[in-house]
This record gives C-alpha cells, sequence and structure tokens, in this order.
C-alpha cells in the first residue's frame, strides 16, 4: 500500500509498505479522504506540536473517512474516530474519554495515523456513514465533534450571545453550531477576508456589537487569546481551543481577574461523532462546501503547502486517487 510518512519536518516521503493486518476487534478500512488538520500542520512545520516531539517517523492524519475492506461488515463506508482511549483510567471511568492520559490517537506519538491506502482500526471507533454524507464529510465529522465539543464547554444561554476567534474550518463549523444550539448572534474575528466572508455567509456578523456572553478562541496565537478575553462580558466564559506554537498562553490577567471569568480548555472531543452524524446527514451543518482542495496521496507535499498558505478552507488527501 502507499503511504506518506514524515519523518521531520519537511521531509515526508510517499512509498510502499506492508498493508497492515488487523488485531483482535479492529477492522481493515481503505481509506477515501482525510482531511489536514491544524495540528497536522504542526507537524509538518515544526515536528512536533505542544510538548510532543517526532521521536521515529509518523504517518498523520486523523480526519478520515474510509470503506471496511474486510469481515462481517465488509463495504460498510465509515468514519474513523481517531482516537482509542484505555477505558481503565478514572477519566475513562468517569466518563472524559477525551482526557484519557493513555489514548492512542491517529498522526501522534507512537500511533499512525490515516495518510495512507489502509489503515487497522478498532471497530468501535469506526462510526457508520448514512447515504446523505459523502466520504469528503465523513473526514470533517472529526473537526465538527470539536466545534461540538466547544460548544458543550462553552455553557451559552438559550438565546446568548458568542464570539468566535478565528474562523479556519474548526471556527467556521462552530459559527454554525452555535447558531443551532441557540445563540442570538455570533461574532467572527479573523484577519483572512476570505475566511470572514464564509463566516458572514453561515449567519455570523463580523462588526463588534458590545460584549458577548461566551467567547471562543481558535487561533492558536496570543493575539486572539487576549481579543477572546477582551470582548467577553463581565461573569462570563472564554473557552481556548487553539494550540499555539511555542506551547505558551499569555494574556493580561488584570482583566481576566476583574471580570471574573472563567476559562476553559479544550482536548480535542469527548462522545460526539453520533450528534455530529445526526447534524451532517439532516443538512443543518453543510461539510462538503468547506472542502477547497483535494488531493492524491502523490501530491501530499503540494497540498501541505497549500494549506499552510491559508488561501482557502480545508484541503483533503484522498488515498485511493
Amino acid at each position: 500500500m502507499r503511504v506518506a510518512r514524515l519523518h521531520k519536518a519537511w521531509d515526508i516521503r510517499v512509498g510502499d509498505e506492508p498493508a497492515p493486518v488487523p488485531g483482535p476487534g479492529e477492522c481493515l478500512v481503505r481509506v477515501t479522504a482525510v482531511g489536514i488538520c491544524g495540528s497536522d500542520l504542526h507537524w509538518m512545520n515544526e515536528g512536533a506540536i505542544g510538548d510532543a516531539t517526532l521521536a521515529h517517523p509518523l504517518v498523520l492524519g486523523h480526519e478520515a473517512a474510509g470503506v471496511i475492506a474486510s469481515g462481517p461488515r465488509e463495504g460498510q463506508r465509515v468514519a474513523v474516530d481517531p482516537a482509542i482511549p484505555c477505558e481503565k483510567c478514572r477519566p475513562c471511568r468517569d466518563g472524559y474519554r477525551n482526557l484519557c492520559p493513555y489514548v492512542r490517537f491517529a498522526g501522534h506519538g507512537e500511533t499512525d495515523g490515516a495518510m495512507r491506502e489502509l489503515v487497522a482500526w478498532p471497530q468501535e471507533r469506526l462510526h457508520p456513514l448514512p447515504g446523505t454524507v459523502s466520504d469528503l464529510a465523513g473526514a470533517l465529522l472529526e473537526p465538527l465533534g470539536v466545534a461540538i465539543q466547544c460548544v458543550d464547554l462553552g455553557h451559552l444561554p438559550f438565546g446568548g450571545t458568542a464570539a468566535v476567534i478565528g474562523c479556519g474550518p474548526i471556527g467556521l463549523l462552530l459559527v454554525t453550531a452555535l447558531k443551532i444550539s441557540g445563540a442570538s448572534s455570533v461574532l467572527a474575528v479573523e484577519p483572512l477576508e476570505h475566511r470572514l466572508k464564509a463566516a458572514a455567509g453561515l449567519g455570523a456578523h463580523v462588526d463588534s456589537r458590545g460584549l458577548v456572553d461566551v467567547a471562543f478562541e481558535v487561533a492558536g496565537n496570543g493575539d486572539a487569546v487576549q481579543a477572546a478575553i477582551d470582548i467577553v462580558r463581565p461573569g462570563g466564559r472564554v473557552v481556548l481551543a487553539g494550540i499555539p506554537e511555542d506551547d505558551t498562553i499569555a494574556f493580561r490577567a488584570a482583566t481576566a481577574r476583574r471580570k471574573g471569568l472563567t476559562i476553559a480548555m479544550v482536548r480535542r472531543m469527548n462522545e460526539v461523532y453520533p450528534r455530529a452524524i445526526d447534524l451532517a446527514a439532516s443538512g443543518l451543518v453543510e461539510l462538503d462546501a468547506l472542502v477547497t482542495s483535494r488531493a492524491g496521496l502523490a501530491d501530499v507535499e503540494r497540498a501541505f503547502r497549500e494549506a499552510g498558505r491559508r488561501t482557502g478552507l480545508k484541503t483533503v488527501i484522498e488515498p485511493q486517487r
């Protein structure tokens, strides 16, 4: 099978490797679509993300969809949940599987991701896709899940007001999720004009109209964090979802303290795939429209460079092309 494997920053090599052999409880999946995420760009640009560094050549990609290639479910189209929690630790037992310290996550640490033709994955982490959800949309269920996790952590009052700082794919999905969940208005803050236009097309307004109940930071830089803190009302809530390049978050403590803000941190997502699939299948969330570029494995480096320029919205790799 063909595989794209990252050896160090900007050294991604496409080659042939043996197909994986499914273990007990696993299915072999033929990967049809895998999105390039901001975290993948961290791996490519820095050979690291947060406090995790590239210890060995790694297959990236955790936003994936495919078709089960063998076994009783052969032929079933699925979305791949990239997280494999241990199910034994305290966070798992308490229902916070996204906080599992022993989680295996596609394209991270010792676990190869989905930028390859075939992947063996636990069958309980393979979610059937309805016929109304395309393979491209199936890959984008993961970032939609992160947006849902953000909304869950935001505790937005029904009819409340929100701001989204950073309108990449997750930020745009967050705009839609907030509107669906009852926000009376969503302010979008984004320096790139085409992304700001996309947010406006989803129902966000782009001119400041006072302080909001909850601010969501989805950009991964200090200016965005400070903007979120500045724009939220006293007693409000700030949800930080961005991942900074230097693994440091800084803001003016006096502003946050005097407002008495609650700050929540996003760690991927909990068990939200069923909700994400239902939203996509019902048409309440449009995922295909976010895909502005597609490439095969042979063009993976070009695809990463294009994604890094941020001239579009979402770049998707199609390993079967």
